[in-house]
């Protein structure tokens, strides 16, 4: 009897984690059947996924922190990411060449998106309980006003050194800008985006087990009880965004660094929702999510990412299939997420 009790209860056990973890179970089953389907070499494979985390990874790494203090997904990320745009833009329009253009570029980036991050956390801070509808407002607020400032700004009240950037009629900047003068940097110094990626992962971990994060975690059990603690609720949180606004800011400029183009007025789009279900895909959920998550789930949702197109060249003759199927993997992994967690949570 004791031991068909043991029994169930190790089953039962057993069949809750698998419950809690049914989206990266999920998405390393997919993963599999791609790479089986693909037949990509393994070769291919590992060096196009190496590039890709490198690029997103730290895009990834900022959702964590506004999750840790309970504001869920931080859908303003892509500001940060036109915080890297708008700098790189002004520091090739300077023609500023060399390591003193990445440096500047990097400061600028930051101090940007450190003011920008104030900006959305003091938002955020007024629509408590609605901070992801919040977010993903004020990213779509903030690329229209970038278009505006470079479809019409630029040329008329801005005037660049560099007018090889400017569009024939001298008004808005071209569609596409070469920041080769970055890339170099990374070429000559391989290190730098590895290095990154190491710094902002001890930053999070510094973070987690400082007085900071453990008042964000309060927060995010409970902001009622935080409050009755005298913790600072609306402080603490504006510093969750900030620092998640800044790690994106970084984030973006080594992903473009790494291409060595800038797509001006498209580069930011979507790179809240693949960051987003990359994370997703790695276990977390929109109330607690880590490192642990973050990197398994950029190995995982990438791998999918490379090996999709092949598979549906593979199977329909038609790679065009494997390219939709890309963006319906991201929008689906975070509906599937919401899901499961209300199903968890009841």
């Amino acid at each position: 009897m004791e031991k068909a009790k043991t029994k169930s209860i190790k089953d039962n056990k057993l069949i809750n984690k698998l419950s809690k973890n049914i989206v990266p179970i999920t998405f390393l089953i997919l993963a599999i059947v791609g790479i089986i389907l693909s037949d990509v070499s393994l070769n291919l494979m590992t060096n196009e996924l190496y590039r890709r985390i490198i690029r997103n990874t730290i895009m990834i790494l900022a959702l964590i922190v506004p999750i840790m203090a309970g504001m869920g997904i931080n859908f303003s990320i892509g500001i940060g990411a036109l915080c890297a745009h708008f700098s790189s833009i002004i520091i090739v329009s300077m023609d500023i060449k060399g390591i003193a253009s990445f440096i500047l570029v990097v400061a600028m980036s930051i101090v940007l998106a450190f003011i920008c991050g104030n900006i959305i956390g003091f938002i955020l801070n007024k629509s408590k309980g609605r901070e992801m509808i919040t977010s993903l407002v004020i990213g779509l607020l903030g690329t229209s006003l970038y278009n505006i400032v470079f479809m019409v700004g630029y040329g008329t009240i801005i005037k660049p050194k560099n007018d090889s950037m400017l569009l024939s009629n001298g008004i808005g900047v071209q569609s596409m800008v070469d920041l080769f003068r970055f890339k170099e940097v990374i070429i000559q110094y391989p290190f730098i985006p590895i290095l990154f990626i190491i710094l902002v992962t001890l930053f999070i971990v510094y973070i987690t087990n400082s007085k900071l994060g453990v008042k964000l975690k309060a927060i995010g059990e409970n902001m009622k009880t935080a409050y009755s603690l005298g913790i600072e609720v609306d402080k603490c949180r504006r510093y969750a965004i900030v620092i998640s606004t800044v790690i994106a800011a970084i984030g973006q400029l080594m992903f473009i660094f790494d291409i060595g183009t800038l797509n001006v007025y498209t580069g930011h789009l979507n790179v809240d929702v693949f960051a987003c279900a990359s994370l997703l895909a790695g276990g977390a959920t929109l109330a607690k999510a880590n490192l642990k998550n973050a990197f398994f789930g950029v190995i995982l949702f990438h791998t999918l990412f490379i090996v999709s197109p092949l598979a549906g060249q593979n199977l329909f003759s038609n790679a065009a299939l494997g390219e939709y199927f890309r963006s319906f993997i991201a929008y689906s992994t975070i509906i599937f997420s919401l899901i499961m967690n209300m199903r968890n949570e009841q």
